[in-house]
C-alpha cells in the first residue's frame, strides 16, 4: 500500500484537520464544476493506464458494459482480455494480471507488455512528449522528455485546486475523472510530485485533505448514493496489494 508523506521540517497535522468548509466555498464548487467539465473537453485527452481498471467495474468484479472498440490500443486489449475471461475475476485479480503480478503461470498472457513505452508514444503522437536518444556508455536508451510543458502544468493544477479552491470536503460531490485521477496518482506514488510546487501552508493543507480522502473506508464509500462503485473498489485493490 502507498503512503503519503509530508516534508522532512514540517509537523504533520492531524487526520482531521480542515474538515470545516465554507458554505460559500461549497456553493461555489457546485456552480463552477460544469464549466470545468466544458473547459476540459477543450483541451488534450490524456489516456492514463490505470484507467483501463476503471472501465467497466461494478461491484468487487470486472463486468463489461459494452466490448465496442474504443480506439485506445491498451483498452482494447484489456477489453478483449475482460470478454475471454469466464468466470469474471475480481478487480484486485486482474490489477495482478494486467501488469505481471500474478504467480499463475497459465495466466501470464494477461499481462500488458511494454506499457509504458506504449503510453509514452501515445503522448508523443499527441505532442505531450518528444523522443530522444541519450547514451549510457555502452548502450543507448530512448527517453521521452516533456515538450508540452502547459498541458502537464494544467493537469498539475487541476489536481491541486481539487484539494485546495474547489475542496468541497465530499467525494460524492467531486468530479468523478478527478476523483479517479487522486486515487490513481496515490496509488502510483506521484501525488506529491503533483503538490511539491505548493507554498508550506497549502502544501500541508494539500497533502492532509488528499491523506484524508484516500483513507477513507472504500467499502463504505462505494455504497453510497450517487457513488462511483468502480473508483472506490480500485483503490480498496490498490489498498490490498
Amino acid at each position: 500500500m502507498t503512503t503519503l508523506t509530508h516534508r522532512a521540517r514540517r509537523t504533520e497535522v492531524g487526520k482531521n484537520s480542515e474538515k470545516k468548509v465554507e458554505s460559500e466555498e461549497d456553493m461555489n464548487q457546485d456552480r463552477n464544476q460544469d464549466n470545468e467539465d466544458i473547459g476540459d473537453s477543450k483541451d488534450i485527452r490524456l489516456t492514463l493506464m490505470e484507467e483501463v481498471l476503471l472501465l467497466g467495474l461494478k461491484d468487487k468484479e470486472v463486468l463489461l458494459k459494452s466490448d465496442s472498440p474504443t480506439g485506445d490500443v491498451l483498452l482494447d486489449e484489456t477489453l478483449k482480455h475482460i470478454k475471454a475471461t469466464e468466470p469474471t475475476e475480481t478487480v484486485q485479480t486482474w490489477i495482478e494480471l494486467l501488469t505481471g503480478e500474478t504467480w499463475n503461470p497459465f495466466k501470464l498472457q494477461y499481462q500488458l507488455r511494454n506499457v509504458r513505452e506504449r503510453i509514452a508514444k501515445n503522448l508523443v503522437e499527441k505532442g505531450i512528449l518528444t523522443t530522444e536518444k541519450q547514451n549510457f556508455l555502452l548502450f543507448d536508451m530512448t527517453t521521452h522528455p516533456v515538450t508540452n510543458t502547459t498541458e502537464k502544468q494544467r493537469l498539475v493544477k487541476k489536481l491541486q485546486d481539487s484539494v485546495l479552491e474547489r475542496w468541497v470536503n465530499d467525494p460524492q460531490r467531486m468530479d468523478k475523472r478527478t476523483l479517479a485521477l487522486l486515487v490513481l496518482a496515490h496509488s502510483s506514488d506521484v501525488l506529491e510530485n503533483v503538490f511539491s510546487s505548493l507554498t508550506d501552508d497549502k502544501y500541508d493543507m494539500a497533502m492532509n485533505r488528499a491523506k484524508d480522502l484516500v483513507e477513507l473506508d472504500p467499502e463504505v464509500e462505494g455504497t453510497k448514493h450517487s457513488a462511483t462503485e468502480m473508483i472506490w473498489a480500485v483503490l480498496a485493490a490498490f489498498n490490498k496489494s
